[in-house]
């Protein structure tokens, strides 16, 4: 029977950077991983020579903790357009980002989308984000997105456009998502702007694992941890190890399968993805349907090769479209997908070809006011935890969950 000092199972973000924490402190690490590849949640399918990231997932260079655990300059970040193109019934309209492109935001109001009073109801919503310390402060005040914008006075097209863009990053489109939260993200955004690797999202783990090396062992599912004394018997089909450390890094629900742990309220995401040889007109930017009325499902639609030239052969073109999965697992039909998503991009979405549809039904814990962003990360019987269900639902979350739940076991006796 093999014997380790410490077995981390799974090897997503949070696994990863906690055996990586683990390695460089000298310390014995195993790390199982039930798929054949590393990254967990986060995976890049190549199809037809296209880049098509499983959810379609983007990094935010802003993650304090990213720049901590990896090379950013290595991953060769290919950056969106600081800002979001709104589908409105005139047409569309660019929102910049009024920091990173402020002479363009006198046109930007004039054109109409957004009022003055607009801007001063955002304002008063957002201010918190820019004081971290006074949002953790008074983080048990913490209510729903929702009541948040509706108390200041955040409404018309504005509110239409940050609720959906919102919801295309929490994954749920009512509101109920913590507004603490919400604000973390959004002080994100103002800090950077998002990117994609050259070589996919999937290049970030790949990164961490090459870190760790030969410790990881591939299509390892643990299936059952027992407890013997002072250590633990952990079984995958047809091998078992033994180990004075257990870290449980697997997704909210597995873990919860194998520790008897609760698991939270999951939220789901579709992503259909398409290639075109037609080029499609307009910035690289995100975009969201801002009309009163939309005309689908979709929450947010990209030209995805426009900003990542790597993502697409030379020639041609790829755009992802994202929306909710239902909470009884039903999702849109991909011919809805691509009319909404072509009626947004305001383009003939007829010559498409669908490439790869990502259904992914349990993507990203709840994050339910008031905001928990320390949940523990040591079960009764001993076993360690870590991941985006133990702190907060992003990639953020994750690495800090990981280098959090490392930094215990070093100091525990």
């Amino acid at each position: 029977m093999d014997e380790t000092e410490i077995l981390v199972i799974g090897a997503g973000l949070a696994g990863l950077r906690c055996a990586d924490v683990l390695v460089r402190a000298g310390r014995e690490v195993l790390v199982w991983e039930a798929k054949s590849v590393v990254g967990g949640r986060i995976r890049t399918d190549i199809v037809d020579g296209f880049r098509c990231d499983r959810g379609f997932q983007v990094l935010n260079p802003a993650y304090p903790e990213l720049r901590e655990a990896v090379d950013l300059a290595r991953l060769r970040l290919q950056p969106f357009g600081a800002g979001v193109v709104v589908r409105s019934e005139e047409g569309a309209q660019e929102w910049v980002h009024p920091l990173r492109s402020a002479g363009r935001v006198p046109a930007m109001l004039a054109a109409g989308g957004i009022a003055p009073r607009d801007v001063v109801a955002l304002a008063r919503w957002a201010a918190p984000a820019l004081r971290p310390k006074h949002l953790k402060k008074h983080r048990d005040r913490d209510v729903s997105l929702r009541e948040a914008l509706d108390r200041a006075g955040v409404r018309g097209e504005v509110r239409r456009v940050l609720d959906r863009f919102l919801a295309g990053v929490v994954l749920e489109t009512t509101g109920t998502t913590s507004n603490a939260f919400a604000l973390l993200l959004a002080r994100m955004f103002v800090l950077g702007v998002p990117a994609l690797p050259a070589d996919g999202m999937q290049a970030l783990p790949k990164q961490l694992a090459a870190r760790i090396g030969d410790r990881i062992a591939l299509e390892h599912r643990a299936f059952r941890i027992d407890s013997e004394g002072n250590q633990y018997l952990v079984h995958a089909e047809g091998v078992s190890v033994r180990a004075q450390h257990v870290v449980v890094a697997t997704d909210a629900v597995a873990a919860a399968w194998l520790t008897t742990e609760t698991a939270p309220h999951m939220h789901g995401v579709v992503t259909d993805w398409w290639a075109t040889d037609h080029a499609v007109p307009g910035p690289p930017m995100l975009r969201v349907d801002g009309r009163s009325h939309p005309r689908g499902p979709v929450l947010n639609t990209a030209v995805i090769s426009a900003a990542a030239r790597t993502y697409a052969p030379p020639g041609r073109h790829l755009i992802a479209a994202s929306a909710v999965v239902a909470g009884d697992g039903t999702v849109p039909p991909e011919t809805a997908m691509r009319e909404h998503a072509a009626d947004i991009l305001q383009t003939d979405g007829r010559r498409w070809t669908p490439l790869i549809r990502h259904v992914i039904p349990k993507a990203l814990p709840a994050q339910d006011p008031p905001l928990s962003v320390r949940r523990p990360i040591r079960t009764a019987a001993g076993i360690w935890l870590c991941g985006d269900h133990r702190d907060t639902a992003s990639i953020q979350g994750a690495l800090v969950s990981g280098r959090r739940t490392a930094e215990a076991i070093l100091a525990a006796r």
